[in-house]
């Protein structure tokens, strides 16, 4: 049997590639580049929905990539063996639903859709499926959120630190890889749509702190006044979602993953490698 990866390059698959190869199944991980295979390991050149090589006896998918994509491909294919697939989604589906930035609401909506549109593709082909949606990842230098402020900050030596009343809850990579696996192995989690975040709920102002603190570089505090946000939202039409959403809760609910998945997030304890890409 083969298992397939899209989004193999990406920080969930970076942990998700080596744990299939201790499993002795056949994995395939599509990449746009090509790559050097490894043990249990072919890397593919593709990309969906439509430059997908052909690869027979597919009994598993993991997407970690737009489930829009995904779901246009399987609804172009013969998969006899009605795999099982497993995809994540983001908590944006529901925390910006009701955002004050039309873009962010059609992209809340899109997220949706695609979460749809992945379930009809699934039943066309009689497969099992799970959705997982994450909180803010991080873990390996990869994602578009906490790395890029920690990159700035040690390139620039400061740290600016927003003042909101909004609570966190950031998710490892590792933890979501982990979910991901378990997801595979639990029948019980089939044709569910999975909220996951970290093992811990924190204010806005501390989780920037820690990042701060993880850093390999001293950086200069610089506290930003509540007033200064709030010109800035304003002012400059890109922030105005961030800035918006400092004081709102973008949290997720684990008890099905904990009790579906037997998974338990780390709390927030980044360290200087969470922002570092892999070579």
């Amino acid at each position: 049997m083969t298992v397939l990866v899209f989004g193999a390059s990406s920080q969930v698959g970076h942990f998700l590639l080596p744990m299939l190869g201790t499993r002795g199944e056949n994995v395939i991980a599509i990449s746009r580049s090509a790559r050097s295979p490894q043990e249990g390991l072919t890397w593919m050149a593709g990309h969906l929905p439509d430059n997908v090589p052909r690869v027979d006896g597919i009994s598993a998918i993991f997407n970690f990539g737009p489930l829009q994509s995904l779901a246009a491909w399987l609804n172009s294919v013969d998969l006899p063996l009605a795999p099982r697939v497993i995809a994540t989604s983001s908590m944006s589906a529901e925390s910006k639903r009701e955002s004050e930035v039309p873009a962010e609401r059609a992209m809340s909506q899109l997220l949706r859709d695609s979460e749809q549109a992945l379930v009809t593709a699934c039943a066309r082909h009689g497969s099992e499926w799970t959705v997982l949606r994450p909180t803010l990842v991080y873990g390996v230098g990869l994602d578009k959120s906490l790395t890029p402020i920690a990159q700035r900050a040690m390139r620039l030596r400061v740290f600016p630190l927003p003042n909101g009343r909004g609570v966190r809850q950031p998710v490892h990579a590792q933890d979501l890889a982990n979910a991901a696996l378990a997801a595979l192995e639990t029948p019980a989690s089939s044709g569910k749509i999975l909220s996951i975040g970290g093992g811990e709920r924190l204010p806005v102002g501390e989780m920037f702190a820690r990042v701060r603190r993880s850093l390999p570089v001293d950086t200069l505090p610089i506290p930003l006044p509540a007033w200064s946000l709030r010109m800035a939202r304003r002012g400059v039409a890109r922030l105005r979602g961030p800035l918006s959403r400092l004081d709102a809760d973008l949290i997720a609910d684990n008890t099905e993953v904990i009790q579906l998945l037997g998974v338990h997030p780390r709390p927030f304890r980044p360290d200087a490698d969470c922002w570092r890409a892999p070579v």
